[in-house]
Formats: structure tokens, sequence, C-alpha cells
């Protein structure tokens, strides 16, 4: 079978909408997805704002920004179809949403964008709440990538993603899946290069002219959440506290604040991926990295030289996929929610059950 999706990604980040047109094909249970179309619309700083402060908002304005937030995604997407003729060559849309409220303590998980406004908008079968049916059956809710991870990637062995938050994809010898939360990233990262004017440490530049602070990594390092067993996951505001108080110091350099966070971003990695595999048994495991952290040219640095002495191969794929991995999993993850299909792993998740998970607007 072939199916044309649009997949589409907002991440904690900030950076903006990822929206991927997708070839995903399934032949006698093997997959296979080509990145056809790809574009990020940034936002701007009025929608930077508003989503930045979602949690804030009493009922009515939140469910009036829920409403406005899928307008806005239908418009930029029919935007996207235009620009690249694709009228009539999109079976559905698969929309991950802007995920502004994620507590699964309490089973509660909110992504935004309004599936019956993007459908309205489109006229297409929208696909969305990718997530809440696992956080129903007791799950993290996240990771929800490593069926894609299972289905796409299942050369690699180790899948990071360098978001907002760094997560990874751990695979077994029996092809099953670990997946976690590991620390805050990318949004601290920017949050500290706002402090001197930029939207983001351009290739770690600021980072890598700044100084370790020992002490402050060795406190940042010993947060509770870092000693919890996979399966666990971070809200966005659970990921910045765990730094808040750090990043907000006025006493350092921002250069050697942003140099610390690299360094607790790469050992917590490190870390985690012993702690899960074990310190004996990782030589040889391929590690794919993927997200905007990527690009961080002193991150990956150091973690090439943390992961090296593990022997652990790192590899970074073509641009595109670096960009656009999440939104082309959301794209497959619609796809299986239409054929009803299992959708998100209870392995990589914790939850009760494997479930198919997502809303599901015919907009037709």
């Amino acid at each position: 079978m072939v199916y044309k999706v649009i997949g589409l990604m907002s991440g904690s980040s900030l950076d903006g909408l990822d929206i991927v047109y997708t070839q995903i094909e399934e032949i006698r249970g093997k997959w296979s997805a080509t990145i056809l179309h790809a574009e990020c619309v940034p936002y701007n700083e009025e929608w930077l704002h508003d989503l930045h402060h979602a949690t804030i908002l009493n009922v009515p304005d939140f469910l009036r920004l829920n409403t406005r937030y899928g307008r806005y995604i239908g418009n930029a997407v029919s935007s996207f179809i235009e620009k690249n003729e694709l009228a009539h060559k999109v079976n559905f849309v698969a929309s991950h949403g802007h995920t502004v409220f994620h507590e699964p303590t309490t089973q509660t998980t909110c992504q935004i964008g309004d599936g019956a406004s993007i459908a309205a908008i489109l006229q297409l079968p929208v696909i969305n709440d990718l997530r809440s049916l696992d956080i129903a059956f007791g799950g993290q809710g996240a990771p929800i990538v490593p069926i894609g991870d299972r289905l796409l990637f299942g050369e690699y062995d180790l899948l990071l993603n360098l978001g907002g938050i760094a997560n990874i994809s751990i695979r077994n010898d029996n092809a099953e899946y670990t997946a976690f939360d590991i620390c805050v990233a990318n949004q601290a990262l920017n949050y500290l290069a706002a402090q001197l004017g930029k939207s983001y440490d351009e290739n770690g530049m600021l980072a890598s002219n700044g100084k370790l602070l020992p002490h402050e990594l060795m406190t940042l390092s010993q947060a509770d959440y870092y000693k919890l067993d996979a399966p666990k996951s971070l809200s966005n505001e659970l990921a910045m506290s765990l730094v808040r108080d750090f990043i907000d110091i006025k006493q350092y350099a921002v250069e050697d604040k942003l140099h610390t966070i690299v360094a607790l971003i790469v050992s917590q990695i490190k870390a985690s991926i012993v702690h899960e595999i074990g310190a004996h048994a990782i030589a040889g495991k391929k590690m794919l990295v993927t997200g905007g952290g990527a690009f961080n040219t002193f991150l990956m640095q150091q973690l090439q030289s943390e992961l090296s002495s593990l022997g652990i191969e790192i590899i970074l794929p073509e641009k595109e996929l670096v960009m656009y991995k999440e939104a082309l999993v959301m794209a497959l993850i619609g796809t299986l929610r239409w054929r009803e299909d299992v959708n998100v792993l209870s392995q990589a998740t914790g939850s009760l059950k494997d479930s198919v998970g997502g809303s599901f607007w015919i907009g037709v």
C-alpha cells in the first residue's frame, strides 16, 4: 500500500511548525518513507508568546487559543499544498499539535491545534491527539516516536533526538525498544542565547567560548528525575525546572552557563545509555542523531568525544531527515491510525497495552 501523507510537528524549542509531505509504503510488512517536500514555518513573536504562555490562560481563552492555533495550522498547510502543487495528492494529514500540558501522573496531556478546524480548512481527513489514549491506558504518552524507529529506522541500535528536550530510543537484541526523555536540551540553550539577543547559539559558538562550571554541573546532575528508571517523560515545564535556578543566576557569564548546560546534556546522554545497556554491551552500537541540536557543532563534538570512548558510532543523516524526522514519524503514526494498526508501543511508554491512538476528523 502507498500513502501520500502530510505530517505536522511543533516541538518544545518553538522553532516553528514542521510540515512534511511524504510517501509511505508498506509491502508485506516492510515499511519505508520518502520525504518529498518539507518546510519549517517559523512562529512570529505573537505565536511565540501565545504558545509559551498557554498554560496561564483562563479556560475560555485557552479554548480560543486551541481553535485559533488549529486554524493557523490549517492555513499554513493550505499554503504548503498550494506552493508545492499538491492539490488532490494528499490522502490525509497527521498533526501532533503543540504540547502545552503533560502530566502522566494524573493521566492528562494536551496538544493544542483543533483537529476540526484543520480538517474544515483543508477539507481533508485529519488525525490528531496522538498521545491521549496511551496516557489513558496508564502510559507516559511519550515518547511515541519509537514505533517509527522500529518500522523505518530499525538498522540503528540507538536513536537520539536533540530537540527542546533530548530523548532516546534504545533497541535491544529482541528488537524491542526502551525510550524516554533524558533531559532538557535546545529550549534551555535557546533561553540562554536569548539573554544575548540571539534566537539560538549558532554552531554552539557561544558555548564553546565559555568555560565549564564543575560545581554547578555536579549540582544539576543530582536531580531526582535522572535517577528514575524508564519509562519516564518530561513536560516542557519540568524539563526547564531542572535547570531554571542555574540558568537564571546573574553572577555567571551566559557563555559559561551555555557551556555547562551542554556538558549536562552530554553527560546525561552518556549516563542514560550506560544505565540502560550496560557498559560491557555498548561497543559497536550505531546511533542516529536528529533534531535541531544535531546542528550544534560544539554539542556534537562534545558528544562524539564522550561516546567514542564507549565504542558508539554516531551517524548524522542528511539535513532533511535531521530537521524533519519527528514530522515524518507523525505521518507514519497517522498512517497506522488510518489502518487501525498499533501506533504507540507500550514497551516504550509503560502503558497497560499497545494502542491505536488518534482522533479522526473526516473533513470531506
